[in-house]
């Protein structure tokens, strides 16, 4: 009972500061709204707060890179709470996926900057909390963009979606995180037409063969630029895993398919200014890589000498043959590095903000 009255009186203050603030910024508010458990909650304060007719959901299509079922997740919960949607495209995420795989920028740039363009002025909402980058920075509201979800977790975002009972419908391969295809491409996009082609479709392919009940299920397009490898990662595993492999084996822009049924070591070369900052590293793969990976993986980091290289490429996946030998010693390395790294925010992927205003 007590938790609940806790939840009551969060939820109670969310909306207080989201109406105060709306209304010094116009009284109008547009939600960056992609479906997930973040912008959705977020979309149900703001509507308590100033009023469903005074919302707006705006949800960024990414051209093949979108999963198909997103659209209509989005768009039925619009219809089912009475918010207005518009949807708008930007395929730019090549671009900047060019000199490798960059979340953190595409969310920027092309999510949040084809949003502040639509908002043409209006504060735009985020779902941004204290698990992500942008909610570690304490800031709440900057470059128009006001996140009031800044200072809690995902345990009190879920609590807030329990406490309206909207149960949310995953958009594509991650329990936790949502978000488009491309993000599966652990390489340079060089070549849209085959790198990012082998991911699309990958992606969408693995939903059809394991639609719901999963933990995971994504591909990962990784090997050299000349050479498209396929990693099946799908948790918790499933036989039909294999005939996946055997149909992904016949697309003609993969040319090669390996099911994540065993621990994985991935090679992979780094741009010097994340190669070199241990904390970079850690964030990559513990952050990003690990929880998106069905099986054990342990990481080789290489310098790269590429100086066309913004980010991280993974140039090799073999078997990890001596897991059981080094599991306990890897473990016991990976605490003692998040113990250590948990109190730093990656410089890799902090936001480029100027800050309108902090609150606490």
């Amino acid at each position: 009972m007590g938790y609940v009255m806790e939840i009551m009186d969060r939820i109670k203050a969310l909306i207080e500061e989201i109406r105060t603030t709306a209304y010094d910024f116009g009284s109008n508010l547009l939600v960056a709204f992609s479906g997930g458990m973040d912008s959705t909650a977020v979309a149900l304060l703001c509507g308590e707060a100033i009023g469903k007719e005074n919302v707006e959901l705006v949800n960024v299509v990414y051209g093949p890179y979108t999963y198909s079922n997103s659209l209509e997740i989005v768009s039925d919960f619009a219809e089912e709470f009475g918010f207005r949607l518009a949807f708008v495209h930007n395929h730019q995420q090549e671009q900047i996926w060019k000199y490798g795989p960059s979340c953190n920028m595409c969310t920027r740039q092309v999510k949040m900057g084809s949003v502040l363009e639509y908002a043409n002025g209006k504060l735009v909402v985020t779902g941004s909390n204290s698990s992500d980058t942008w909610g570690q920075t304490g800031l709440k509201l900057f470059n128009g963009m006001y996140a009031p979800l800044g200072d809690i977790g995902k345990e009190e975002v879920q609590a807030i979606l329990d406490f309206y009972e909207v149960r949310i419908r995953r958009i594509g391969e991650h329990a936790l995180r949502e978000g488009c295809k491309l993000k599966h491409l652990l390489k340079p996009m060089t070549n849209p037409n085959y790198h990012g082609r082998a991911t699309a479709i990958a992606n969408e392919m693995v939903l059809d063969y394991f639609p719901s009940g999963n933990e995971i299920a994504n591909v990962k397009i990784t090997g050299p630029l000349s050479r498209n490898v396929a990693i099946i990662n799908v948790k918790p595993f499933k036989e039909k895993v294999y005939a996946l492999a055997e149909e992904l084996k016949r697309i003609d822009v993969i040319d090669e398919v390996i099911v994540a049924d065993k621990p994985l070591i991935l090679d992979i070369v780094a741009n010097p200014s994340i190669y070199r900052v241990k904390n970079s590293r850690f964030w990559i793969e513990e952050g990003r890589l690990k929880p998106e990976f069905a099986v054990p993986i342990k990481v080789e980091w290489h310098e790269s000498r590429n100086n066309k290289l913004r980010t991280f490429h993974v140039v090799e996946v073999r078997e990890w043959t001596t897991y059981e030998i080094e599991r306990d010693k890897y473990s016991e390395n990976c605490k003692k590095d998040l113990d250590t790294n948990s109190k730093t925010i990656c410089s890799c992927s902090m936001p480029s903000v100027i800050p309108l205003m902090h609150m606490s």
